[in-house]
């Protein structure tokens, strides 16, 4: 395959993984794509400020192309995880916004390098410290894949709304009843190990 097809593909999953994800604020309150869902505090809209800060680092700065706007991450008074949370400040338009602005920045450098190209990331261990766009693109693809399914999880315990996307859910059960006896046995399964 060349760079050109291995790029297209590794885009084309990056793409799905970002969409499935920012699907998952959709037609929600304020209150809850901000609000913490778990106890280390982890909410949707701090999800996509948290893989923009990500793409715009791997994608951009350490291949040499850093993102032209300064991210939470360059502000020294910053705490150690504001890149997870929006301020009262920040909008949801300003998180999707800057997500979309950083989006385009990465797919640019993709398209401006070869997938040989390589980059310093300082944080990582010497033997892995320069990795090729290649590697880059593997990462930041498994990273926001991650957190998509984060996002599948925390919205669902919202509202029941789940799947791949809002038109498609992927999901193999049809309508309440199916799904209700699909866990009605996974918990009899379950319940015999108690």
């Amino acid at each position: 395959m060349d760079d050109d097809a291995a790029k297209a593909t590794l885009l084309r999953y990056l793409t799905s993984a970002r969409e499935a994800l920012l699907w998952k604020l959709d037609g929600l309150s304020e209150y809850d794509v901000r609000r913490p869902l778990t106890p280390t505090g982890t909410n949707l809209l701090g999800l996509v400020k948290h893989l923009a800060c990500v793409e715009a680092g791997y994608l951009g700065g350490v291949l040499g192309r850093p993102f032209p706007e300064p991210m939470v991450w360059d502000d020294p008074g910053a705490g150690d995880d504001d890149d997870l949370w929006a301020r009262a400040d920040e909008s949801r338009a300003d998180v999707l916004a800057l997500s979309a602005r950083v989006a385009a920045h990465a797919e640019a450098t993709v398209a401006a390098l070869p997938l040989d190209a390589t980059g310093e990331v300082p944080w990582w261990p010497e033997e892995r410290r320069h990795p090729t766009l290649h590697a880059l693109l593997v990462h930041v693809l498994a990273e926001v894949a991650r957190h998509a399914g984060h996002a599948d999880v925390l919205r669902e315990g919202l509202d029941g709304a789940a799947g791949l996307r809002r038109d498609n859910d992927n999901l193999t059960r049809d309508g309440d009843a199916a799904r209700a006896a699909y866990v009605a046995t996974v918990e009899a399964a379950a319940a015999a190990f108690r």
